[in-house]
């Protein structure tokens, strides 16, 4: 068993911290325990020129910090902290469409497993909105053709709705969400093996749905 944190923001999300960056993203996991970590935005051009300087392959759909970065974090934590730590190319989209007879909108998260297949999300991503403006973009984009991009974008490439039950900006949101995941996703919902609770929920309240 290990601890991940799969939803993270960059310093290039509104309303995140400056030291949103690898290195004390990095140091944050070592001191905490957490092995996994995602890297969130990694449509984000600066980001993702961040990420590329940053981080270097490792075991496969996962990335570690550089070196001599490595070194220079593990310095400023305490010795205990020795587990690995490594990355996970995410990124969280925010769509807003009228589906039906409503407003849509609902959050998703992305993971992609190399820096190439995080390109081809991003590629296809920038031909429908501005993706230097946020880390976390805005598209006007059916949930369904932004799971189709995704799969696109190659193996090992998937997409999680994020928080589900946030009443306002997710898959199963009363205010601008749908009644299924299956209604959300159409005729690609079997490619959606998991969904973040968030906090929006609890165990108790997560358990009544199958």
């Amino acid at each position: 068993m290990f601890h991940a944190d799969l939803h993270i923001h960059s310093k290039y999300s509104r309303a995140c911290s400056r030291d949103c960056d690898i290195p004390h993203l990095a140091a944050g996991a070592l001191r905490k325990g957490i092995s996994v970590v995602g890297t969130g935005d990694f449509t984000h051009p600066a980001w993702a020129d961040e990420l590329k300087d940053s981080l270097v392959p490792a075991e496969a759909g996962l990335l570690k910090l550089r070196p001599d970065l490595e070194r220079d974090v593990r310095r400023r934590v305490p010795a205990a902290c020795e587990q690995p730590v490594r990355f996970m190319l995410s990124v969280e989209i925010s769509t807003i469409y009228r589906g039906g007879d409503r407003t849509r909108k609902v959050h998703h998260l992305i993971y992609a497993p190399t820096f190439e297949a995080a390109g081809r999300i991003t590629a296809s991503l920038a031909k429908i909105g501005n993706l230097a403006s946020d880390g976390r973009p805005i598209l006007g984009l059916d949930s369904r053709d932004l799971l189709e991009i995704t799969l696109d974008g190659g193996p090992g490439c998937y997409l999680v709705p994020a928080h589900i039950w946030t009443p306002w900006f997710a898959v199963l949101g009363s205010r601008s969400g749908f009644d299924t995941v299956a209604d959300c996703y159409g005729d690609l919902a079997g490619e959606i093996f998991a969904v973040e609770t968030g906090l929006s929920s609890d165990p108790r309240m997560n358990w009544m749905c199958s």
